[in-house]
This record gives C-alpha cells, sequence and structure tokens, in this order.
C-alpha cells in the first residue's frame, strides 16, 4: 500500500516503487527489485535487521529463525549478485554497526559477514556446484558477494579441466611443504643464478610468464581466463616434483626452491584455495 500512497502523494516514481521493492525477493525465486532505488532499501533494511540481531546476541540457532536472517542473507546476496553491484558486505556491515546504538555484542561486523558468506554454500550447492569449490573460495575470504560468485564460477570451470586433479594434488603439497618450512616468513623472490637443474629453471620461466599473463586478469576480475592460463602449469610442476629435491642441502638454493613454490601458490591464492579441490590420489 505503501506504493500507491507514495504515488497519489506525488513521490518520484523510484521511490513509490521502492516502498514495495524493499521486501523483494520475499521467498527462494521471488523477483528482485527491479530499480536501484529498490536495491538499496532492500539491502539496507536487512543489512540493518541482520546486524542488529546480531548485536543483542540474538542469531539464528540451530534450526530456530525467528527473524528469518537465513532468508534475508540470502536475499542480500542475490540481489547484489544478480543485479551486478560491486558492493562489500564488510563495508556494510561496519556502517550499520555505526547507525545502531544498542550492540552489546562485539565484532559485529565480522560475524555477520561470515554468517552471510556461510549462505553462500547451500546457495552453490542448489546449482550442482560441489561444496569442494565453495570451499576454495571460501578460504580466501573475499566479502564483495559480486567478486565471491565470479571466483566461484571461475575455480568451477577450472575443475573441469584435465590438469586441475593434478594442480590441486601439486598445491596440496606446495601448502604442506611451505607450513613446515615456516609459511609466511619465505618470500617469493627467485634467484636465477640459484636455479641448477633443468626442471626448476623450466618451472621458474613458465611462473615467471604466467604471472605476466595472469596478474592483470586477476585485477580485471577476469579469474576464469587466468585460471585457464595457470592450467598451463601442470606439466612443469609435475616434472619438477619427478626431477628435484626441493629441501636441498644448499640452504642458499633450497630457500630458493621454497620461495619458487611460494609465488606457484600465491599465484592460484589470487583466485582461491585450489589444495582444498579433489586431488588425482582422491587425498
Amino acid at each position: 500500500m505503501g506504493q500507491y500512497y507514495a504515488a497519489n502523494d506525488g513521490e518520484n516514481e523510484d521511490v513509490a516503487s521502492a516502498l514495495n521493492e524493499q521486501y523483494m525477493p520475499r521467498f527462494a525465486g521471488d523477483d528482485l527489485p527491479a530499480t536501484l532505488t529498490g536495491c538499496a532499501v532492500a539491502i539496507a533494511d536487512r543489512i540493518d535487521s541482520l546486524v542488529g540481531l546480531f548485536g543483542i546476541n540474538q542469531p539464528p540457532s540451530g534450526t530456530r529463525d525467528p527473524f528469518g536472517l537465513r532468508r534475508a542473507s540470502l536475499g542480500v546476496l542475490r540481489i547484489i549478485i544478480e543485479r551486478e553491484l560491486p558492493l562489500d558486505l564488510q563495508t556494510l556491515c561496519e556502517w550499520a554497526v555505526e547507525e545502531h546504538n544498542s550492540i552489546t555484542e562485539p565484532n559485529v561486523a565480522n560475524t555477520v559477514v561470515d554468517y552471510m558468506l556461510e549462505r553462500f554454500r547451500a546457495h552453490y550447492e542448489e546449482q550442482g556446484i560441489s561444496a569442494e569449490v565453495y570451499l576454495a573460495v571460501h578460504a580466501r575470504r573475499p566479502t564483495r558477494p559480486l567478486d565471491f560468485d565470479r571466483r566461484v564460477k571461475a575455480v568451477e570451470a577450472f575443475r573441469q579441466l584435465p590438469e586441475a586433479l593434478a594442480l590441486a594434488g601439486a598445491n596440496k603439497r606446495v601448502s604442506n611443504i611451505l607450513t613446515k618450512q615456516g609459511g609466511d616468513s619465505i618470500g617469493e623472490s627467485i634467484d636465477s643464478e640459484l636455479l641448477q637443474d633443468k626442471a626448476e629453471i623450466t618451472l621458474a620461466d613458465q611462473i615467471r610468464q604466467q604471472a605476466d599473463k595472469a596478474l592483470p586478469l586477476f585485477e580485471k576480475g577476469d579469474y576464469a581466463t587466468a585460471l585457464s592460463s595457470l592450467a598451463s602449469l601442470r606439466e612443469p610442476v609435475d616434472n619438477f616434483f619427478d626431477e628435484v629435491m626441493v629441501m636441498a642441502d644448499d640452504e642458499a638454493v633450497r630457500n630458493n626452491r621454497l620461495a619458487m613454490l611460494n609465488l606457484l601458490r600465491n599465484l592460484f591464492l589470487r583466485v582461491a584455495d585450489i589444495s582444498v579441490l579433489p586431488t588425482a590420489s582422491g587425498q
């Protein structure tokens, strides 16, 4: 009725429409707001409810969701993705926190963002996208839903490539090696003078070439093309692990090889943690 009252009172057409569209989508599969004004009001209303209720420790519990926060979360995600809005959940939730004066819980914005991102899992499973693909992207915690969706679609396409299983396994192996050797303390700078074996020289060259191709694509959000290009690293990666001992006796050579593997892993991490995907061995 608000829409009709507003129209009768001479309000702007977008304002009148938004008074009805703020309730969209009302249920799964329902229409989304058609106007940007309607999208803004619908998102703001739901984010306000999520932050406010989480802020007074009233989140959904088990199967209980008396305030419809799961539906509200999915509504926000759908609007942002399907209307291709470059919005950041973290920013939205932090703004909402600033507007509330009754919040009693700490870190509410982070809690709400995490809750909303978890709603993506069922959203993608309904589309036939495996939980592993969702988890690979979720591991990077991208907080812009449109960006999250593009990453998921890119990883799903990558998973269909014949190189995907082997590269997922290689990334898992690299992750384990780097974790045991200090993880975050390992750099990415490769010293060409320390490269010895043909397989590591080839891999270093291929990684540099792929970085030059992929980094501009990552900046544009073209994750699918970037991952498709990175798939060509399968053969040099396989050859490296077949022919080269990473943990060489010479410390400088060893650290150089670790840096190369770190650079390799971080290229993939620009999109997702593909080590989460199923591997050739099923591990």
